[in-house]
């Protein structure tokens, strides 16, 4: 997992046309997207509007030069969690539809309706494309980047402040962790070993904890205290200087809301 992290900052630090867009622009392309496939209407309208705005994100991913292989495991690690939505809503009559009609009948009662298999593809468009497009802006935007984007469109200095010191010191923390790691694996360690001891194993992932969280803290108090020693309080913030979009960002920002306005109009139109 802290490879992956690792892997994931790399890759917002290539080299193309997207990855040196303002932060900003790229923000608001996302949320107007997600805003998009979210209020089209559940309806078999909703595929119409999710590939028009799957297509204009294979347009972009193209455009990053990022390998389909980075997008694709980004989004395998998140499946376990929509998944199970997604799959839970064939078994539900919910409120979209008033007629049901039972495709498969399972023990215990329980059926399968065709109209709660449509609702489940609607709803997996929708992630699929909040999804992709939330992962895009992931890889093509180094947190700092991020932070600073997020800070001129209004992000509330408080907000600012504490995701910043998170963004800044997860990274700290992910080195101590690896850090820990190597020193376990050097001594020939490992947790899933089964020749070892059960309770051996557990005592030894035990001080591995313990010695991670008593790093972290130190680590912390060190900073807080050097925080401290240079002027930080209460009311202390983050200052994000004034930056200009170029010609160029607001062509592709206006039209990505061209796109994404259309989208969604164009679904409405058809329902």
């Amino acid at each position: 997992m802290i490879e992956d992290l690792f892997f994931l900052e790399r890759q917002a630090y290539r080299d193309s046309l997207l990855h040196h867009l303002d932060a900003r622009v790229k923000i608001l392309v996302t949320f107007a997207v997600i805003i998009a496939i979210v209020a089209v209407p559940y309806s078999s309208v909703v595929f119409g509007a999710a590939g028009i705005l799957f297509l204009f994100f294979l347009a972009l991913w193209a455009v990053s030069r990022i390998s389909p292989v980075v997008y694709l495991k980004r989004l395998l690690a998140i499946a376990p969690l929509w998944g199970v939505i997604i799959l839970f809503q064939i078994f539900i009559r919910n409120r979209y539809y008033t007629e049901y009609h039972a495709i498969a009948l399972l023990p215990l009662g329980v059926s399968i309706y065709a109209e709660s298999v449509q609702f489940a593809c609607i709803l997996a468009a929708k992630f699929l494309v909040s999804l992709s497009f939330i992962i895009l802006l992931s890889v093509t935007t180094k947190p700092q980047d991020l932070l600073q984007g997020a800070g001129r469109l209004g992000l509330p200095a408080e907000f600012a402040l504490a995701l910043g010191m998170m963004i800044r010191y997860l990274f700290v923390f992910g080195y101590i962790y690896r850090k820990v790691n190597e020193a376990l694996s050097t001594r020939c360690f490992s947790p899933l070993d089964a020749a070892l001891p059960y309770r051996y194993r557990i005592r030894q992932l035990g001080y591995a904890i313990g010695t991670l969280f008593l790093r972290s803290y130190e680590q912390g108090e060190r900073v807080y205290t050097s925080m401290c020693c240079r002027g930080y309080g209460r009311h202390s913030h983050l200052v994000f200087e004034k930056k200009p979009l170029t010609n160029v960002e607001w062509g592709f920002l206006s039209l990505s809301l061209s796109v994404a306005a259309g989208a969604a109009i164009c679904a409405f139109l058809m329902s």
